[in-house]
């Protein structure tokens, strides 16, 4: 319940709302930097093989051309620094096809672009591996030994005996991430110190791999990033265009601006991996789990391995005493996947959560009652405790919410004219971590005004963090809103969380609320007075007459936090109106119901959601990119053959939050919501699908020639 008065609780509109419909929000390519040149890369028509040549004599002499750089040019940089992906222009060899092989530095960007067409290439091909179905016989166990086989208990000997049991294989496409913003950097060097305007969700991550990878110290390498355009983990790890335009600035000794087009966008910043999931559950008649089986076979990189966490809903969503999650790893010709919203746990509760809906089909259970059944009280993956866990709350309060009673049992049974209509639901869970941040807050007074500024280096990459960080401080503090203003996105304030794996919100919000606590604390000590109620901190500042004073702190997760098993937990909703004729889906309604924590801001909270089951519904029906199996290509290059979902694709959506008083994940009991609002979803839309046509599909996207 929300104290009164007090701010965090309310749905406070976004504090950086008005700035950025203005356009005073500056983002990464916004910076007014004087005498700027403009760079384009320039990539390989290749996608395995080495140079044996390449001419860059023509693009020299264009017009406006400053410098070209290729491996043969281009300065001895650290591999090892950080960068993912590689392509840092330090080898002929080839990996994967848009491999950064050439930038091109101009007056302008037109100019450096036309010159990017005159450099002629010769390669040594070589037979690209990028053919998933031909390649996934030969994947291998993982070197990531967070990815060994997970087992308790014998899976296989209880499937084998199982009588009513569910042995399925399902499939989920390649899909990138697609922010509004593309990644782009702006470099400007001052003698051997680089400030690099760049857009990045790991503010001191990003300042650690540049350095790294230049061969300079940290401390010369400033990162600004206040503002992002969305990242969905893109911009959480660090790509070879932040260090690239650094290079490019110091070769023509002016600042650089390199912008990646959309199309560059897909070959440069990571992907979300095509994953091959087979999901096996063995149950009694009475619908209690005997067996999970969960078993995944993906790829990386050529050189290098990154695999998505898909078994980890299996690990912890249901009670089961004999359990197997397996991970195997093909290497392909293929950029390096990485983290993409809901890393592993919304491919994986695809898997997992539609094998359950057709678990329950079988044994002639609700769906959610099979659910509720298999309820573990401890976390099944270690035996920990849960902090606190939402998942029945959330399943029963979405039920009533949605009108799941007036679901048909039975698929096709409800028809409207020429719709089919169904009800599908599932489950999800996300960790609830925090992580090290810093924090300082400054109170200056001026008469009888006091305000205060709030500085950490975290990230807003769309998700409100200037808006719940005001809300905190102003509460800590017990000023007016107004008063108090939060400064971010910037390295030289301190060190702070990235904005990923939904870390953010605990571990700033704590830090900001710590460091207001302790500047309180700091004051009253000073005045070396008595109090009979504890004073805020304005009220110190007046009553002192002080004009300024300042303090930081250096927060770190609780201790007794390790004890316990964070998450936060979903349960989502699906009707769907499937047109019998054409197959064209959609999704007419949408309920997602969370168990969250503590709510900083109900508006932003449910924007965050909402935003995720949006992407949810695009994985479900429409988002993949495709690989050309003879070129090593994504012919999916553009929004005209990439589809999102747009305003006219999504129905009715809502959003509830159980409320939650956690007071084991963290001091504020806040959990994060970015990454849950999409897992699950997926399977809901195709439980639904199922549920409207008796049509079990088990490969995404699932479009209308998989339902005629």
């Amino acid at each position: 319940m929300k104290d009164k008065n007090k701010l965090v609780g309310t749905p406070v509109s976004r504090i950086d709302g008005i700035a950025k419909v203005t356009g005073k929000a500056a983002y990464s390519t916004d910076y007014p930097v004087k005498n700027l040149a403009y760079a384009v890369l320039f990539k390989s028509t290749t996608a395995a093989g080495k140079i044996l040549t390449i001419d860059t004599g023509a693009a020299e002499k264009a017009p406006g051309v400053l410098a070209v750089i290729t491996h043969i040019n281009a300065p001895k940089l650290n591999i090892d620094g950080g960068i993912r992906g590689g392509a840092l222009l330090q080898s002929p060899e080839i990996e994967f096809y848009g491999q950064n092989i050439g930038l091109v530095v101009a007056e302008t960007f037109e100019q450096a672009r036309y010159a990017t067409h005159l450099i002629n290439v010769t390669y040594e091909k070589r037979e690209p591996k990028v053919d998933f179905e031909k390649l996934s016989s030969q994947a291998v166990v993982p070197k990531d030994k967070e990815k060994a086989d997970a087992i308790r208990g014998d899976a296989k000997a209880t499937l084998r005996t199982a009588t009513y049991k569910v042995e399925e294989l399902y499939e989920t496409p390649i899909e990138h991430h697609h922010p509004l913003e593309p990644h782009a950097t702006i470099a400007e060097w001052n003698g051997d110190h680089v400030i690099l305007y760049n857009s990045s969700q790991i503010v001191n991550g990003a300042q650690s791999a540049a350095a790294a990878t230049l061969n300079i110290k940290p401390e010369q390498v400033r990162i600004i990033s206040p503002y992002i355009g969305g990242g969905f983990g893109s911009k959480g790890g660090q790509w070879a265009n932040l260090v690239l335009t650094a290079v490019a600035a110091k070769q023509v000794n002016r600042p650089v601006k390199l912008a990646l087009t959309r199309q560059q966008m897909v070959n440069s910043v990571g992907l979300r991996q095509r994953n091959l999931q087979k999901v096996s559950l063995a149950a009694t008649e009475d619908g209690k789990l005997t067996a999970l089986a969960h078993e995944i076979t993906t790829h990386g990189a050529i050189k290098n391995e990154f695999v998505e966490p898909c078994g980890d809903c299996s690990k912890v969503m249901y009670a089961v005493p004999n359990s197997l999650i397996t991970y195997r790893v093909v290497p392909m010709n293929i950029i390096l996947p990485t983290y993409t919203r809901g890393p592993g746990k919304s491919t994986g509760s695809f898997a997992l959560e539609s094998a359950m809906d057709e678990l329950a089909y079988k044994l002639k259970m609700d769906p959610i009652d099979l659910r509720i059944k298999n309820e573990p009280e401890r976390d099944p993956s270690n035996g920990k405790p849960w902090s606190s866990r939402t998942t029945v709350q959330c399943l029963r309060a979405g039920a009533k919410a949605f009108g799941w009673e007036k679901r048909k049992a039975e698929p096709r049974q409800n028809q409207q004219g020429n719709y089919l209509i169904g009800y599908g639901v599932s489950c999800g869970t996300y960790p609830a971590h925090q992580r090290p941040t810093s924090a300082v807050v400054k109170l200056k007074r001026a008469g009888n005004d006091v305000t205060a500024t709030i500085e950490l280096a975290a990230a807003d990459l769309g998700t409100g963090t200037y808006t719940i960080l005001t809300q905190t401080a102003a509460d800590a503090l017990d000023l007016p809103i107004q008063r108090v203003k939060v400064t971010i996105g910037d390295s030289d304030l301190p060190p702070a969380a990235g904005a990923v794996g939904s870390v953010g919100a605990a571990s700033y919000a704590n830090a900001v609320n710590d460091a207001c606590q302790k500047i309180t604390d700091e004051l009253i000590a000073k005045s070396g007075k008595q109090f009979f109620a504890r004073p805020t901190a304005s009220q110190l500042m007046l009553s002192e007459k002080m004009a300024d004073f300042q303090t930081r702190v250096d927060t770190k997760p609780l201790e007794s936090a390790e004890e316990y098993s964070a998450h936060s937990f979903n349960a989502n909703f699906a009707e769907v109106a499937v047109n019998r004729f054409t197959g064209m889906v959609r999704v007419s309604r949408f309920l997602a119901v969370t168990g969250a924590g503590k709510i900083l801001n109900p508006k932003t909270a449910r924007s965050q959601i909402i935003g995720g089951n949006v992407w949810g519904i695009g994985m479900a029906l429409t988002e993949e990119s495709v690989v050309d199996p003879r070129w090593g290509n994504f012919v999916t290059r553009s929004f005209a053959d990439y589809h999102v979902p747009s305003n006219l694709d999504i129905g009715s959506m809502d959003a509830i939050f159980i409320q939650e008083d956690d007071q084991h994940a963290n001091k504020m009991g806040i959990k994060g919501i970015g990454e849950v609002g999409i897992v699950g979803v997926a399977a809901a839309v195709a439980n639904a699908i199922f549920n409207a046509t008796g049509k079990r599909v088990r490969q995404l996207p699932i479009t209308p020639d998989k339902l005629l």
